[in-house]
């Protein structure tokens, strides 16, 4: 029987960081993967929609008409954009496996890192039996496990997935061409990322079902407005306040049945409906019943056991990334991987924070957020100040022709003059936002940060000119740009 230092359970983005971190340690590591190496971050998950975001994006541009030049003849193959996109996920699996064979028992004295394809189950609290594809069992031990099997689609009640007609994230890669019409459940970010790039696309109508009256309901309502109105702007249809009552299978297409709050009923004739309501996290079939922990599906989860503290599920046992039930993001997966690692080790300096973590939301434009919006902040009663700029008077956006976005900050409306978050949407905003991240994690104040001069032309000018606002100190002024400035404050009421 082999015997390893750490055995992690699933070779994602938390799997593969954890194992990377414990070499840094010398320590003998064994990876078992029951399907793609990197996990679904790779194969189903952010590597291969952002993929096919970026091919769509650039049909989108290619498609303009309004930039002096017209691409004739313009077409696009489903079949190659896939391939296109399977092709990516491969490069960065090859990556993987490369690292994981340089540090192989072979390569290696000081540690090592094993690799293990097959489905993983705890025996007991230093054992997992692993069946592979062929149904040989094999039984290896160890002293720690971190737990890293991710998160898989959330089923919709009601509806089977077979991933040709109905289908989840999972089945994107199954589709063979462009649906005509594609119904997308749900409009999270999930949903609002691929109606954004099968629109993109222009050769499916789009469907986007929402259940409430506003898509991404826990943001702002005017990050919501200008998501929905690019959206629509880009062909989808939005259904509002609209709920699934059946989808019937008639073979050659899906007969879709909508009913409205306000009590008015739709039949759709669609192709393919695509369900996108969230993620779980993924503790199918892992005997964690042999270690102590009893789940009930759906119920109680690995996280409510999961200390937040060292990720410490019992005795040696760890659990990192989405399986943990924390935010589901590839970031914190890997934050989370590594910090397993140095908790076991009893390493660990200072504790996780996930206050700052930025989150990308791919649509047309991208979305990037960072910190409190103003319906956390009223709903914890903080007052603050928010100003608003747009795109349209930053000259780099203006030279890119590409001035649909918006940077939105908020700072404390007390003396301090602390940023508290941002929102922001266009042109490189997935690769500014961090800037703020650390501005807020390093508790600048306005005063301190406003000193900073950007580079011109650049597109975080417009990050410059919304702080100035605080101060009343930018070039361009309200009173002269009402629709692309604004600046308010708010204070909870007294009781």
């Amino acid at each position: 029987m082999e015997k390893f230092d750490i055995v992690i359970i699933g070779s994602g983005p938390a799997g593969f960081s954890a194992a990377m971190r414990a070499i840094d340690f010398n320590k003998n590591i064994c990876i078992v993967e029951e399907k793609h190496i990197g996990g679904a971050g790779i194969m189903h998950g952010a590597l291969t929609s952002k993929t096919m975001w970026e091919l769509s994006a650039d049909f989108a541009v290619a498609s303009k008409t309004n930039r002096g030049y017209r691409a004739s003849g313009l077409t696009v193959d489903y079949d190659k954009v896939r391939k296109t996109v399977i092709e990516a996920a491969k490069e960065k699996q090859y990556q993987i496996l490369s690292q994981i064979e340089t540090y192989s028992a072979k390569n290696n004295k000081s540690g090592s890192i094993c690799l293990k394809q097959g489905h993983a189950k705890f025996v007991d609290l230093n054992h997992i039996e692993i069946v592979n594809e062929k149904s040989e069992k094999e039984i290896i031990e160890g002293d720690y496990f971190i737990i890293a099997t991710g998160s898989v689609p959330r089923d919709y009640p009601g509806l089977e997935t077979d991933q040709v007609r109905i289908l989840n994230s999972d089945g994107i890669l199954n589709l063979k061409k462009f649906p005509e019409r594609m119904l997308i459940i749900g409009s999270g970010i999930i949903g609002c990322e691929f109606a954004t790039i099968f629109s993109n696309f222009k050769q499916t109508e789009v469907h986007l079902l929402d259940r409430t009256n506003k898509v991404l309901p826990y943001e702002d309502d005017d990050v919501i407005d200008f998501v929905s109105k690019n959206l629509e702007d880009n062909g989808v249809k939005i259904h509002y306040t609209a709920n699934l009552r059946e989808i019937r299978n008639k073979g050659e297409f899906l007969e879709v049945v909508l009913d409205y709050n306000d009590g008015h009923s739709k039949v759709l004739e669609v192709d393919v409906a695509l369900i996108a309501i969230g993620r779980r996290p993924n503790t199918d079939n892992l005997g964690l019943e042999n270690i102590g922990i009893n789940l009930l599906p759906d119920t109680v989860k690995i996280h409510s056991l999961c200390s937040s503290k060292d990720l410490l599920v019992c005795d040696n046992i760890f659990a990192a990334g989405d399986v943990s039930g924390s935010a589901q993001l590839y970031s914190v997966a890997e934050l989370q991987g590594r910090y397993a690692v140095k908790s076991l080790l009893h390493e660990n300096k200072y504790p996780l924070d996930y206050s700052n973590m930025s989150t990308l939301m791919f649509f047309r434009p991208e979305v990037a957020a960072v910190g409190m919006n103003e319906k956390m902040l009223q709903n914890r009663g903080i007052p603050y100040k928010m100003a608003w700029y747009s795109n349209s008077l930053v000259n780099r956006t203006i030279a890119m022709r590409n001035t649909n976005g918006f940077v939105k900050i908020m700072i404390s409306d007390d003396d301090e003059k602390r940023i508290l978050g941002m929102r922001a949407a266009g042109p490189q905003a997935s690769a500014f936002i961090v800037s703020i991240a650390h501005l807020i994690n390093q508790g600048n104040r306005l005063e301190e940060v406003i000193r900073t001069v950007f580079p011109h032309p650049s597109v975080t000018e417009g990050i410059q000119e919304c702080l100035r606002l605080f101060e009343n100190k930018s070039v361009y002024k309200q009173d002269a740009f009402p629709e692309y400035i604004r600046v308010k404050s708010w204070k909870p009421e007294k009781i």
